[in-house]
């Protein structure tokens, strides 16, 4: 059986393009629902290209009232019999009661090796601090930011005359690589066989 995944996104969709794509190769997963808070975002160009079902919701409209904004985004996912969430560049904290109804099922990606650099401008943080190797990291998600237990991460040099954007591109190529090996190995508890390249390293986290 594969899993039914539901991607939440709020900008460009690299990383759902990555998960579409797996899918599409025979990953154990399907891409049943892709909803994105902001109605611009290119990855509902991205999802309706791969024939995915695409949705706005945008929490604007909602003002400040996140549990009615989540309400209805809980409501498209169980719509579509979303067995698994991943959120993918999804810009928005989620509310305990929405991190509880997924509980075990909602992963995220996170652009740093965590627990190192957890919230935002991890690639600026990471140059200031003068360290060696970066990357990125796959989770579930809990109440607390970026601090759910790792299923995978995966590893890149930070070289002499990095910037912030040379060094984000340089985690974004791997965390295409990692989401969707992360991602199977969460639905299935096998971990994939790995393919490394000359730019990353990536590790699966054993149980």
């Amino acid at each position: 059986m594969r899993a039914r995944v539901g991607v939440l996104i709020s900008g460009s969709g690299s990383n759902l393009q990555a998960l579409m794509d797996a899918a599409a190769a025979g990953a154990p997963f399907d891409i049943v629902q892709v909803i994105s808070n902001k109605p611009d975002a290119y990855g509902l160009t991205r999802a309706e290209a791969a024939g995915a079902p695409a949705l706005a919701i945008d929490h604007r409209a909602f003002g400040q009232d996140r549990k009615a904004f989540e309400a209805e985004l809980n409501a498209a996912l169980r719509r579509a019999d979303v067995e698994w969430v991943a959120l993918a560049g999804f810009m928005r904290v989620l509310t305990r009661d929405f991190v509880e109804a997924w509980s075990g099922r909602l992963v995220n990606i996170h652009p740093s090796l965590l627990p190192l650099f957890a919230g935002l401008h991890t690639h600026a943080r990471a140059l200031a601090a003068g360290v060696a190797v970066h990357g990125c990291s796959v989770h579930h998600v809990v109440e607390g930011v970026d601090e759910g237990p790792i299923i995978g991460q995966a590893a890149v040099p930070v070289l002499p005359d990095d910037t912030a954007a040379t060094l984000a591109a340089r985690v974004n190529r791997a965390e295409l690589r990692l989401y969707p090996a992360a991602l199977a190995y969460a639905v299935t508890g096998v971990a994939p066989a790995l393919t490394q390249d000359a730019e990353s390293l990536i590790a699966l986290r054993q149980p």
